[in-house]
């Protein structure tokens, strides 16, 4: 079930290629292009015909808990790449130098990959239903291999600190009222809000520009998002990764 290394480091690459075939939907054929309506628009029609709430109601509704879920994402990804630093996040290895038991760290052993979830669940929101169905069971199944193959890593690496941080800090959902303490980490803010730029334009799409309901307005919003964190991370200095869990 765990992911091998060669997935964690195509990690970016796998993510790409299954939010590329969600948003093209390749199943639904070439000459439906015209017809597909994104899922936001999708299940207000639904909450609509099935009685639940009007199309004018369900609409903001959607809108409104993709952008809260979009923020959870981008606030998950920004303050765990904070506390956990560039370089490790974004190494092509699996690293183990000591255990990160700071941050959000001391409320989820996974913040990176969690914000990484709620930011596809949203953007899953601009795609048609099949293909937000396509992503998101794919994306899932996906995280939870790469984060079963960081346990494991890290266990085999750490030894016993990393066993007690597992016993004292959930995987996915987050205590509220973290049992460790806080350590002397020092977050690097600028430098997280630069390299999550696409967590941000994900978040920025679904809160200002899904009420124009222009799909293709919307997709180009996400995509430049996602460039300009390409651009920044291309520019970023390199040093050496030293921290533990991701």
């Amino acid at each position: 079930m765990q992911a091998s290394a060669t997935e964690f480091r195509l990690r970016m690459a796998i993510q790409i290629v299954i939010v590329v075939l969600g948003f093209w939907a390749p199943w639904m054929g070439p000459w439906n292009l015209g017809r597909r309506i994104a899922t936001l628009e999708w299940l207000a029609r639904e909450a609509s015909r099935l009685g639940i709430a009007s199309f004018r109601v369900g609409l903001p509704v959607v809108i409104v808990a993709g952008a809260l879920v979009a923020l959870a994402g981008a606030v998950l990804r920004v303050w765990g790449a904070a506390y956990l630093g560039y370089d490790i996040v974004h190494h092509a290895q699996m690293q183990g130098g000591a255990v990160m038991a700071d941050g959000p760290y001391r409320y989820v052993r996974n913040p990176l990959y969690l914000g990484g979830w709620c930011m596809m669940a949203a953007m899953s929101l601009l795609m048609p239903p099949s293909g937000a169905l396509f992503t998101m069971v794919l994306m899932t199944v996906f995280y939870l291999r790469l984060i079963l193959g960081e346990e494991v890593f890290l266990a085999a690496k750490l030894g016993e600190p990393y066993h007690e941080y597992l016993r004292a800090v959930p995987r996915l959902l987050p205590r509220l009222r973290p049992s460790l303490s806080r350590a002397s980490s020092h977050p690097h803010w600028p430098v997280a809000l630069l390299t999550e730029v696409s967590a941000i334009g994900v978040f920025v799409t679904l809160a200002f520009l899904s009420w124009t309901c222009d799909d293709l307005l919307m997709i180009k919003a996400v995509v430049i998002g996602f460039g300009i964190s390409l651009i920044v991370r291309a520019f970023m200095p390199r040093g050496e990764a030293k921290t533990g869990t991701a």
